[in-house]
């Protein structure tokens, strides 16, 4: 297996630590990206949104650190400690893993990659993001030792390859009790927790050459956040002899990505959800009694007979590990085609959906689009999208999945504004597929509708 990496980068040393607990070797290859070796013709080739860490495994290559580390311990691991195959638990596991890319590295990434750049964190505001996200995962561990599951897992090792690089920009994880007392522990049971250290010793001094030593202060942004979930009565023949049994409470408001993709996958998969309105600008999520269900506040948020589940991507997984038919392929059981389908999510929520909150949202606040710089990175996240897609019909391999729901609940938000699909071709082809093959795609058309429909009103009253 060749890893390329770099030892600074979080991502890069979660994978390390992963290989390192399942006693795996990875044959590494230094990337510096000051250099631009992530752009070079021979590196694009083998990951086109040319980013690391990416993981090559005898030709078959992948990337976002969360996806490569799921990847190996399915492949690799001689149980399922690491990675439960129980639904309840995988459930738990992704939802951490998603906190963390979106919420909790997130908020490091906006406070503390400015003082490389400029020598200077972010705002306030940023650092009181980054204090808040800890009090999230502070709250995670009331009563646990580990982050999911109630064992030591590939949460675990994400989040504590995160946690470590707050520490080393002195960070003040005493007054977050739980975390403090994990992170402690996590410390002494981490397999490969001195290459850890000493990857973020070595950021800290280029850091330090840079700028001079000096004390940070932090806190968070939350990030590509999911927004809202919506979902009908369904048949398919995706669907088990037992869900006449289900009872499942979705709490959400309809109408946007993150709604339409689990009413999606909800068609595919013939489940009928008990629909719970979440009025977010009444503040219907800060009310006690959601706050106890889920204590990030979020939405869409499930519950399946008392399990507690939130974050989109998570809730599609669940509902296809837990209700889909063995080796669905909407989320098979082979570990290289789920490592596509996890990096294609991956890409969805740090990425694309980003980038259209970005550039679609304001819409709500102004009555206008994002700037230039906003449908730049649009456009580039289109370009990726459509390179991912070249003499391919589906997202992540060969069958259509969960990768393609999701994704096709994103692009398809482009419904409310004027923009150019005809120059990604790849995209248009397979968005135009899309109302052949998947499931509840008029219902995804008309949630689209009701919500032109609310910004029209709105734009009537102002």
């Amino acid at each position: 297996m060749d890893f390329y990496y770099s030892p600074r980068g979080s991502g890069c040393r979660t994978v390390i630590m992963v290989a390192k607990a399942l006693g795996l070797e990875l044959n590494k290859k230094l990337v510096s990206t000051l250099d631009g070796d992530q752009l070079k013709p021979e590196f694009v080739k083998l990951n086109p949104q040319h980013t690391i860490p990416t993981l090559v495994d005898n030709g078959f290559s992948v990337w976002e650190s969360r996806a490569i580390a799921v990847y190996l311990v399915e492949k690799y691991g001689k149980d399922d400690s690491l990675f439960p195959k129980d639904p309840q638990k995988q459930a738990e596991v992704n939802q951490r893993l998603y906190f963390d890319m979106g919420t909790l590295y997130d908020s490091f990434a906006k406070y503390y990659y400015p003082l490389f750049r400029t020598g200077k964190p972010g705002s306030a505001e940023d650092f009181k993001k980054i204090e808040t996200s800890f009090e999230y995962l502070n709250t995670f561990l009331e009563g646990q030792d580990y982050v999911a599951a109630n064992q030591f897992t590939v949460a675990d090792i994400a989040i504590v390859s995160t946690v470590s690089t707050f520490e080393i920009f002195d960070f003040d994880i005493s007054k977050y009790p739980n975390v403090a007392r994990w992170y402690a522990n996590a410390k002494k049971v981490t397999p490969g927790w001195d290459e850890n250290w000493s990857g973020l010793l070595e950021l800290k001094a280029v850091f330090e050459a840079r700028h001079g030593a000096a004390n940070c202060y932090s806190a968070i942004y939350t990030g590509p956040s999911d927004s809202v979930t919506l979902v009908y009565y369904l048949h398919s023949s995706e669907v088990h002899d037992t869900l006449a049994m289900t009872n499942m409470d979705l709490y959400n408001m309809p109408g946007a990505p993150a709604s339409r993709a689990i009413q999606m996958t909800a068609k595919a998969l013939g489940l009928e959800l008990n629909t719970k309105f979440i009025n977010t600008m009444a503040g219907d999520q800060l009310k006690p009694e959601f706050v106890k269900i889920n204590p990030q506040h979020t939405i869409p948020t499930l519950v399946d007979n008392g399990f507690v589940v939130w974050e989109s991507r998570a809730i599609v997984v669940y509902l296809v590990e837990k209700y889909g038919k063995t080796d669905s392929p909407l989320f098979p059981k082979d570990p290289k085609k789920r490592a596509l389908i996890n990096q294609r999510l991956y890409f969805d929520m740090g990425t694309l959906y980003d980038a259209l909150s970005k550039y679609i949202f304001p819409i709500f606040r102004t009555g206008q689009v994002g700037g230039q710089e906003a449908l730049d990175k649009f456009n580039a996240a289109f370009e990726l999208l459509n390179t991912f897609l070249e003499g391919q019909d589906y997202l992540a391999g060969s069958e259509f999945s969960v990768a393609d729901i999701v994704i096709l609940a994103t692009v398809s938000t482009i419904e409310m504004i004027t923009f150019d699909l005809q120059k990604f071709p790849n995209v248009e082809r397979w968005y135009k597929n899309a109302e052949k093959v998947a499931p509840g795609w008029a219902e995804n058309l008309e949630s689209i509708k009701q919500l032109q429909s609310q910004l029209a009103k709105l734009a009537e009253k102002k």
